[in-house]
């Protein structure tokens, strides 16, 4: 109120502030109601920022940096000095800024890095910690994002003195729930014979039938016996 009236008696014109606009239209309530896809990159700079400056509230000010820097990518080359003497930023923001940029920057590189699915080898390789020392059965689940790049490598059962059972659904669950759109699997033959057997092959045929019902892919499906490996899949 005061801000308006001072608009009003001093002939100031005044950019509302984040505080002044809707709950619907603030970007950090709209960040937690529909995630960060919703926000412009000028609102979620803004969300780092936390505030403006006079004249200039925290989406403006964002919006005049990206500007100023060629956008995220020229942004991210900036230092901490160089933002820090744009006025209504400071160090402590252009910290916040420089931080925030650099972790996107190091988490696209580690994204890179993970390893991709092309054969039955790959399988093997990811999974092979999985059974280091394990004397009875386990199964190793593989999820993967699109280009069957490996998102995460998790043990889904560990078999007790009849073996372990292949929770067909709780692995669905396990790839969806990770946004996976693909998956491998992997269990041990603790007696040392790598040959699938018959209930081997049924298991991986009904996890094809379920995975496809629901749009993913089952890549693979190995047995494993010491350092040898046969695909379940490939034998079907």
């Amino acid at each position: 109120m005061y801000r308006r009236v001072a608009a009003i008696v001093f002939g100031v014109t005044l950019r509302p502030t984040i505080t002044d606009l809707d709950a619907e239209q603030r970007p950090r309530e709209r960040l937690v109601r529909h995630g960060s896809t919703a926000l412009t990159d000028a609102e979620l700079v803004a969300l780092l920022l936390g505030s403006g400056r006079r004249g200039a509230n925290a989406v403006d000010l964002a919006a005049e940096l990206l500007h100023e820097h060629g956008g995220l990518a020229g942004l991210r080359h900036v230092d901490v000095a160089a933002l820090a003497r744009v006025p209504g930023v400071g160090t402590a923001k252009a910290a916040r800024i420089v931080a925030a940029l650099a972790l996107t920057s190091r988490g696209a590189r580690a994204e890179d890095e993970r390893p991709v699915i092309r054969r039955s080898a790959d399988v093997a390789r990811v999974t092979a910690p999985a059974f280091v020392g394990a004397r009875r059965e386990r199964v190793a689940l593989v999820v993967c994002r699109p280009g069957n790049r490996v998102l995460e490598t998790i043990v889904v059962a560990d078999g007790g003195a009849h073996g372990a059972a292949f929770p067909v659904r709780e692995v669905l669950a396990d790839v969806l729930r990770r946004d996976g759109v693909a998956f491998a699997l992997a269990h041990n033959h603790p007696g040392g014979d790598p040959a699938p057997s018959d209930a081997d092959r049924r298991t991986t045929a009904a996890l094809r039938s379920a995975a496809e019902d629901v749009g993913l892919r089952l890549l693979d499906h190995l047995v494993v016996a010491g350092s040898e490996w046969r695909s379940v899949l490939n034998a079907t």
